[in-house]
């Protein structure tokens, strides 16, 4: 985004392209609460967009990109938005969802030893017995 439209209200798309968003995804998050409802140009109803708001897309955008859920999200956004906020808050979130991550990785990680152990069981010739098959039908 040019250094002049920093200060200027952008239109959804402009927003969006600034927040590396599409229009759509800008339009659900402000259905959903994460993004305040957008002003709206008198003649044609169009969205408008401060620089507050693509900072706030842009934090949104990353959060996505890290994994936390929307319920996360929108703690995170409010937070982000409450200047006398404690930094204890917003690292007790990222703490939680650390820990679940961790926890799905060991969970896929276990998802793995299982099917290789099951693969090195396969005899992979023209016979119809195949232990994968086995174990998934619960055998």
């Amino acid at each position: 985004m040019p250094n002049n439209a920093v200060h200027e209200r952008l239109k959804i798309g402009q927003a969006a392209a600034a927040a590396g968003l599409s229009t759509k995804r800008v339009r659900h998050y402000e259905a959903i609460g994460l993004l305040p409802r957008a002003t709206r140009t008198t003649y044609s109803n169009y969205r408008l967009y401060g620089p507050n708001d693509v900072h706030t897309m842009r934090l949104i955008r990353r959060a996505r990109s890290l994994g936390f859920s929307m319920a996360e999200i929108k703690q995170l956004v409010g937070l982000w938005r409450n200047r006398v906020r404690s930094s204890a808050a917003v690292k007790r979130i990222a703490s939680k969802h650390v820990d679940d991550l961790k926890r799905k990785i060991a969970e896929l990680a276990e998802m793995v030893q299982t099917l290789e152990h099951l693969m090195r069981h396969c005899h992979d010739d023209e016979r119809p017995d195949c232990p994968i098959l086995d174990d998934l039908a619960g055998r």
